[in-house]
């Protein structure tokens, strides 16, 4: 059986005709670049994440740029981050002249540890971005009680976790000073190409953000600050306006999906016999709430690299997020990392794998997935 690590065209098949009615109707308006529908999806998504303010723009990274930009980040000044997760975390803060200052992951979560974050600060330190990884969110409480310490900014990298909560029904987005979604295609809420959103409870914060995603102006041709073109597109805001409506739904389906992976999983014998560990959220599941939404479904497995092989062989979708962790990139090797420095980050990067989590999975599916990892394992 052939499956698909995401199936896209499964996925927008049952809302086709509401995302081309979204799409007609912002051509008819004309309305392409900002407008209506952008300013109706920002109002969606504060009230989605609980916060006071929403601005669209260009993509999840941008996002992160430009939160960095209204913090007046720049050369000279240290971020602290994680050294594991996508390269725009980290790739945002050399954009800006300064320096990206990594520490090590919880190997359980796989997000920044909070314990090794104080220890990085220095005089240069301005801010903390913290990522949620896979869908999860970071143990912000003590992020940001090490922030009010040293009076640090924090930016939330929520790229993967959009509606994700922490046990205080607190979600992603808001725990921060500033937060950051993306709409890529492949997250829990996606677009139909690139967007993204940044959410604040600080309304000068906001103001600012707004004013550098259209190069600074205000009022038009009129600049006091330097910004860049960071505008959400309206046709993406209409299509993501329309998913966003499914959302919670996908989510419970997502969630349903990682409860029965774990059961496969512990009855094939993988966890006690070859010690496969699966996804464990920080806080136990309790009803509809959102404590890991399952961005992706990552296991540690030993051989990943063959096993690789061979679930590729036996079309099972699969990947690793991420191979190299930042410390260790070409680019950022001037930061004077060595090989054995994040040692946690290391080991995710070398035994991790991504399956399958789509809503649309069926339950035939996953046990194919899991029978194939037997297979390949216990054999």
């Amino acid at each position: 059986m052939k499956i698909p690590l995401l199936d896209l065209k499964a996925h927008h098949t049952p809302i086709e005709k509401e995302l081309l009615a979204a799409i007609g109707e912002v051509l008819r308006s004309q309305a392409f670049i900002l407008g209506p529908t952008v300013k109706n999806l920002e109002e969606r998504i504060a009230s989605y994440s609980h916060t006071a303010h929403a601005i669209g723009v260009s993509s999840g990274t941008d996002a992160l740029l430009v939160s960095l930009m209204a913090l007046d980040i720049g050369p000279g000044d240290e971020v602290i981050t994680t050294a594991y997760s996508f390269f725009a975390t980290a790739g945002v803060i050399s954009r800006l002249g300064a320096k990206p200052v990594f520490v090590d992951i919880d190997p359980t979560s796989y997000n920044i540890d909070p314990d090794k974050i104080e220890p990085a600060i220095t005089a240069k330190t301005k801010a903390i971005i913290a990522v949620h990884l896979y869908g999860q969110i970071a143990d912000m409480s003590a992020i940001q009680a090490v922030a009010d310490r040293h009076s640090l900014k924090v930016v939330e990298d929520a790229a993967q976790a959009i509606g994700a909560e922490n046990q205080e029904g607190k979600r992603a987005g808001e725990l921060g000073d500033l937060g950051c979604f993306s709409f890529f295609p492949s997250k829990n809420l996606g677009a139909l190409g690139d967007g993204g959103m940044v959410v604040t409870n600080d309304a000068a914060l906001a103001e600012k953000v707004r004013m550098l995603r259209v190069h600074g102006g205000k009022p038009k041709y009129y600049h006091s600050i330097v910004g860049g073109n960071f505008r959400l597109d309206a046709i993406q805001a209409a299509v993501v306006n329309v998913k966003l409506n499914y959302l919670d739904g996908w989510t419970a389906a997502r969630q349903e999906n990682a409860k029965r992976y774990t059961e496969l999983f512990i009855k094939s014998g993988l966890v006690e016999k070859m010690g496969v560990k699966l996804p464990k959220p920080i806080y136990k599941d309790s009803g509809t709430a959102h404590f890991h939404i399952y961005n992706q479904y990552v296991i540690r497995v030993p051989n990943r690299d063959k096993l690789r092989a061979y679930l590729k062989e036996n079309e099972i979708g699969h990947d690793v997020y991420y191979p190299i962790p930042f410390h260790l990139q070409e680019c950022f090797q001037d930061l004077g990392y060595k090989k054995g420095d994040f040692p946690e980050s290391e080991r995710a990067a070398n035994e991790t794998i991504a399956l399958p989590i789509y809503p649309e999975l069926t339950a035939e599916m996953q046990e194919e997935v899991v029978s194939r990892i037997a297979q390949f394992l216990i054999a």
